[in-house]
């Protein structure tokens, strides 16, 4: 059985792709380096360079490559700046999404593991974030992965496609030093790119209702992340009963001037973040509930804060 992972050149899907050829699974990527990196993909993987948009080639690659189901994690993910450019944000992960589901039906491809997001959220209103929580999203990424969502399950129940949605969390950490993130907006490659650069890394918005007055995020090890994705994958294929939508967080909260005392302890870089206003898009606190994910996929944080900066650190460095 193959498996065609759609953004397999990028940070998570690079993880995702080698995750799956260690458990013996067949697989090929689908990505338009965008945002990916061709040399994240490892020998010996067939690539195909291209956006999920062009329904031709997705259909050209699934019948080339004989695929039997898709991992779909192509898309445009930053939710800050999806609120300038709410058009971009629609046509990639909404517009992408359909022509892709397009093509599979074409191809008669019946399995698809979707890469949703936190996002989907908002700000909620409890402690902890199950898969009941109420979906508000606050961004134009973040309501772009509900309808991500919305748009399997409606496929679902007109062609029988099976399908189950992972909500991401803040997802950080390096499986291999080969790979890392190189996002420009996420927290981690900020910080690093900028005690590369001498400069002194900055926290966006210092006034939240928080204890330390930081946003609150749900950190997960991307390589747990990628596990998640080969045991979907695997219940799919043998028709295992799956939840539509799973969160794949700790449970545990870490504000963003924690996860700056980590990096200047693992790093040995002493330095006082510099305050700067709230990025528009970001929810003071998301924690989430990771046990239906346990339950189902065998989810479980297996890395501490200090191995995902730590690993994150090292793989960066590397490079």
């Amino acid at each position: 059985m193959t498996w065609l992972v759609t953004g397999g050149a990028g940070y998570i899907g690079s993880h995702v792709v080698r995750a799956f050829r260690q458990v013996g699974l067949g697989v090929a990527v689908l990505d338009d380096l965008s945002s990916g990196h061709r040399e994240f993909v490892p020998d010996g993987v067939p690539f195909v360079e291209g956006s999920v948009l062009d329904v031709d080639l997705v259909r050209s690659a699934i019948a080339e490559h004989g695929v039997d189901g898709v991992v779909h994690l192509a898309g445009f993910k930053y939710a800050g700046v999806s609120v300038s450019r709410p058009l971009h944000t629609y046509e990639q992960n909404v517009t992408g999404t359909v022509h892709l589901l397009a093509a599979m039906a074409a191809e008669g491809v019946e399995r698809i593991v979707f890469s949703s997001s936190a996002g989907v959220y908002g700000t909620p209103d409890v402690e902890r974030v199950t898969e009941a929580t109420p979906t508000t999203p606050e961004s134009p990424y973040g309501e772009s992965k509900l309808i991500g969502e919305w748009l399997l399950a409606d496929q679902g129940r007109a062609t029988g496609l099976r399908h189950t949605s992972l909500r991401y969390f803040n997802v950080v950490g390096s499986g291999t030093p080969e790979l890392y993130d190189t996002s420009p907006h996420n927290l981690f490659p900020l910080i690093f790119e900028a005690l590369l650069a001498g400069r002194t890394p900055r926290i966006n918005g210092a006034d939240y209702p928080t204890p330390d007055g930081t946003c609150v995020r749900d950190y997960v090890h991307v390589a747990d992340l990628a596990d998640a994705h080969v045991a979907a994958a695997q219940a799919l294929a043998v028709g295992a009963p799956l939840e539509k939508v799973y969160n794949l967080g700790s449970g545990d909260g870490v504000s963003v001037r924690q996860i700056m005392d980590a990096v200047a302890q693992v790093t040995g870089i002493a330095f006082a973040p510099e305050v700067g206003p709230r990025r528009p898009g970001d929810p003071a606190r998301i924690v989430a509930s990771g046990e239906l994910a346990a339950r189902d996929l065998g989810w479980a944080m297996r890395h501490s804060l200090e191995d995902m900066v730590g690993s994150a650190w090292e793989a960066r460095s590397a490079h």
